[in-house]
């Protein structure tokens, strides 16, 4: 698997003038950059692949993330494909960012109808459908996807001519066999949609390990296809979020660096506006659904009391702040430090989040920014999916504050732990 190894970028969004933060932003991106090349010298003979450096920027556009994926397709020609696959994604977040604010306008509020439920068992908000079919549809068009598994589908589906595939699918087959595998949450967050409340698209993009994968003439899925699609978190090339909120960003990792675009509506472009993001060591905010506390873990239970009281490691009282869009609470966990989590609980004995594709795209995200994410006892990149829709507790944000929370879970028998399916 290829690592993009970025090594420096300076760039003016519109109306913004580099200071000397920015700028030194720059130079430690640089210094961890060349750090981080030396470390892959010593252990693998691979080619390294290098982001072009961009010392004449537009005064009036910046560096839009166009240019960024072109100039990086020009000086690497192997990312070709995945220079597409971002071209696609950047397009299927301008019409659900357009989908999601003209919602009440358009009638695409509310449920689809009291039959529509989706493999979660959860009934599909119109919206869910919608962008489903956004996103879809904008991958498998790139000709450059092997597989895309969807939250919102259940079972494979081979892709002929006829575009008006049934919702009710959760791993696509293209006919042409592409390189990488996509698994996406097309709208996370939807049930807050008609509250006017932020959500967000997740995605993560594989390697296809053998590139064989195939539906039999009785319509069953070939095991290669689900083999392909079950990765951990540590084989992923790639994976992002677009939030739609007060203004619809875009954050992505290649693996060496986490990057976040701001969609600027004038020119129709998303523009670099905070490069190589580093997630504070600490913050001050803990982002948790606090009405299940008395059904978690009681390590669990344990660090957010401390955090709640100012009795933890930082003796620092912090605040709660939920929002229940994971994409919206990880933003702010990112640009603000802190923690994020939705452990187990009595009733979600699983967790709540899924693993392929929300719980490993923003843990590799939050990772590359320098924090940690966690299922409490594992690190969440590790765990390798049993299934597609498989759930995993999380607990992510500021290196300290999640080493604090592994450090209590220490203090108590594992057998104990609500979650006990990881590394089974």
């Amino acid at each position: 698997m290829m690592k993009l190894i970025i090594l420096s970028i300076i760039s003016v969004a519109v109306g913004f003038q580099p200071n000397n933060l920015f700028l030194s932003q720059q130079k430690n991106f640089l210094i961890r950059s060349k750090a981080l090349l030396s470390s892959e010298e010593e252990i693998s003979t691979k080619t390294k692949t290098f982001a072009p450096v961009f010392t004449d920027v537009c005064q009036e556009t910046g560096i839009t993330l166009s240019r960024f994926m072109i100039e990086l397709t020009m000086a690497n020609p192997h990312l070709s494909e995945l220079e597409s696959i971002f071209s696609s994604i950047q397009t299927a977040g301008k019409t659900i960012s357009n989908l999601v604010r003209r919602s009440t306008l358009t009638g695409n509020t509310g449920y689809l109808d009291e039959a529509s439920i989706n493999v979660q068992g959860e009934e599909q908000k119109k919206l869910d459908v919608i962008t489903n079919n956004v996103l879809k549809n904008a991958l498998r068009f790139t000709g450059r996807m092997g597989v895309l598994a969807s939250e919102e589908e259940d079972a494979p589906v081979e892709i002929l001519e006829d575009l008006t595939a049934k919702y009710d699918h959760d791993i696509l087959l293209e006919r042409t066999s592409g390189q990488y595998i996509a698994v996406f949450d097309p709208l996370d967050g939807s049930s807050n949609v008609d509250a006017g409340i932020p959500t967000g698209t997740i995605f993560g993009i594989f390697e296809d390990p053998n590139a064989e994968c195939g539906v039999l003439p009785d319509g069953t899925m070939l095991d290669e296809c689900l083999t392909a699609t079950l990765q951990p978190g540590s084989s992923l090339v790639a994976s992002g979020y677009i939030l739609y909120s007060s203004a619809t960003f875009f954050c992505f990792t290649l693996g060496a660096g986490t990057h976040l675009f701001t969609y600027d509506e004038h020119i129709g472009e998303f523009v670099l506006t905070n490069p190589d993001v580093q997630i504070p060591s600490r913050g001050k905010i803990y982002s948790v659904n606090e009405a299940n506390k008395p059904y978690n873990d009681q390590p669990f239970q344990n660090y957010i009391d401390r955090l709640a009281k100012g009795t933890g490691r930082a003796q620092t009282q912090y605040t709660s702040r939920y929002i229940g869009s994971m994409v919206g609470d990880v933003h702010r966990t990112l640009l603000y430090g802190g923690v994020f989590a939705y452990p187990a609980d009595q009733k979600n004995k699983s967790g709540k989040l899924r693993l392929l594709y929300e719980a490993a795209p923003m843990s590799f995200l939050v990772e590359q920014a320098g924090g940690l994410a966690t299922t409490g006892r594992h690190p969440v990149m590790n765990i390798v999916p049993t299934n597609v829709h498989q759930r995993v507790p999380i607990i992510l944000g500021s290196k300290d504050d999640v080493q604090e929370a592994i450090d209590e879970y220490s203090k108590f028998d594992p057998d104990t732990d609500i979650y006990q399916e990881a590394f089974k």
